[in-house]
């Protein structure tokens, strides 16, 4: 399988996060990636592959224009602010209900029209992240359509969160999402998202709600409990021509193998139905059972049934990196999942 990754994306690093009322070192940080490739190059896993460069169109395909600018401009614009204070830009006040919705221009309106939460800094490198990322997963379905049978995009930052216009959850540009719309630019006629995260893929959702090309499918901590909280409810299942492509499997807190294998089964069983031309999967490892920010049980083994349970459904698979923050062990989940896939394709 090959495996596309840049270095470009350790500039994203240094800023910290809002977390329990304290700021902390941020959970999304380089060294998830170091643990993923160190347990790759000890099981002599893949094929290293650099990404190579697609230009703004394809993002905006699905997010708005104004949107990419300002994350392109944004470390920039703040660090011209008068009273700007160190080298992180975070929001400190959103444009919420009942405020004027278009933004001044000010880097603190512009940061708190596009983002949602304050767990979306922006260094100098964070731009540069993005934008390869982004390319990462471009180049990933690229392979995918070459003929791979199944290919790993190893993006940071990752993407589920992002919506049209909104920043949040670690997530800027929503990778899988530009990635699905490229296949069906490219001529597929049916795309899947399956998002096995522990956190609901709310930008992935709102980006295809409304659209049946796409079906979305989720399983999640359940957002009576979980982040993000606002989306993830079994009741969303599409709206106008969408209805019926959207499907969430929300689960409660300390939800193991038992549950989350029989929902895993009800997502499979609906991508099966579907029939999609290809398969977009947002890998996010934060089920596992020692994740310090999750509260599912997941075990090492299970990953290995998860990689299992997708390469049963027989379609060209594209694996899009999202979260896992229990740094130590994330190389290992990573790996028994798309060690499941190969061995039982």
């Amino acid at each position: 399988m090959k495996i596309v990754y840049s270095e470009v994306h350790r500039g994203h690093a240094g800023a910290k996060e809002f977390v329990n009322g304290d700021f902390v070192p941020m959970y999304e940080k380089p060294e998830r990636m170091d643990m993923i490739l160190e347990r790759f190059r000890a099981a002599g896993f893949g094929e290293m592959v650099e990404p190579v460069s697609f230009g703004l169109e394809p993002a905006r395909r699905v997010h708005d224009a104004g949107y990419l600018d300002f994350l392109r401009e944004a470390h920039a614009l703040y660090q011209r602010e008068p009273e700007a204070a160190g080298d992180v830009a975070m929001p400190f006040a959103f444009g919420m209900r009942g405020l004027r919705q278009q933004p001044g221009p000010s880097a603190h309106a512009k940061l708190g029209h596009y983002c949602f939460d304050l767990s979306v800094p922006f260094v100098a490198g964070t731009w540069p992240a993005i934008e390869t990322s982004c390319d990462v997963a471009l180049t990933g379905g690229k392979i995918l359509r070459d003929g791979a049978r199944a290919v790993f995009s190893l993006c940071r930052p990752p993407g589920h969160h992002a919506m049209r216009d909104l920043a949040g959850g670690y997530c800027y540009i929503n990778n899988v999402a530009v990635a699905a719309q490229a296949a069906l630019d490219a001529g597929a006629g049916r795309v899947a998202v399956l998002d096995v995260d522990y956190h609901h893929g709310n930008g992935t959702q709102s980006i295809f709600y409304e659209r049946d090309d796409v079906l979305f499918v989720s399983l999640h901590g359940h957002p009576d409990q979980e982040y993000p909280y606002f989306l993830g409810y079994e009741e969303e299942t599409g709206a106008g021509r969408g209805e019926g492509h959207n499907l969430n499997l929300p689960m409660r807190w300390g939800t193991d193998w038992s549950g989350y294998g029989e929902a895993l089964d009800i997502a499979v069983g609906r991508l099966h139905d579907y029939g999609p031309d290809v398969l977009l999967v947002s890998l996010g490892v934060d089920t596992f059972k020692a994740d310090p920010i999750s509260h599912f049980k997941l075990e090492h083994e299970d990953y290995l049934r998860i990689g299992g349970a997708i390469a049963g459904l027989e379609l060209p698979t594209h694996f899009v990196m999202e979260g896992g923050y229990a740094v130590a062990e994330i190389g290992v989940n990573v790996l028994n999942t798309l060690t499941g896939f190969e061995e039982a394709a």
